[in-house]
């Protein structure tokens, strides 16, 4: 089955930060670096489901919620002075592409339930 660009374009952001993740400092590592890379496994994880799933919108709508907090641990981190500014904007660039992607598919699940009452 071939996969949507969203699933390949999280699949390979999941590829680049989980290794940053995994060498926090411990008193960083157990606490949030462990539940943003649960987030992110379960982001993805989301996506496929979502993709196979015939009501789709609430199941993009809950990973919409994920993809937030999963922007606000990163700026946390970044607060914490665990990046510097060049990777904390890498990596908002590639939540905000995943967003971008996130809430055209939202979208068009919006349209199409839509149309179904017309």
């Amino acid at each position: 089955m071939q996969n949507l660009p969203i699933i390949q374009t999280t699949y390979d952001f999941i590829r680049w930060y989980i290794p940053i993740l995994d060498n926090l400092p411990r008193k960083h590592k157990f606490s949030i670096g462990d539940r943003m890379i649960s987030g992110l496994y379960e982001f993805l994880e989301g996506l496929i489901e979502a993709r196979n799933h015939p009501e789709k919108l609430a199941k993009l709508e809950l990973l919409n919620v994920k993809l937030d907090v999963l922007r606000h641990q990163t700026r946390l981190l970044f607060d914490f002075k665990q990046f510097d500014e060049r990777r904390y904007e890498y990596i908002g660039q590639r939540i905000n592409e995943i967003g971008k992607e996130l809430g055209g598919w939202i979208r068009q699940q919006r349209q199409k339930g839509n149309n179904q009452y017309t």
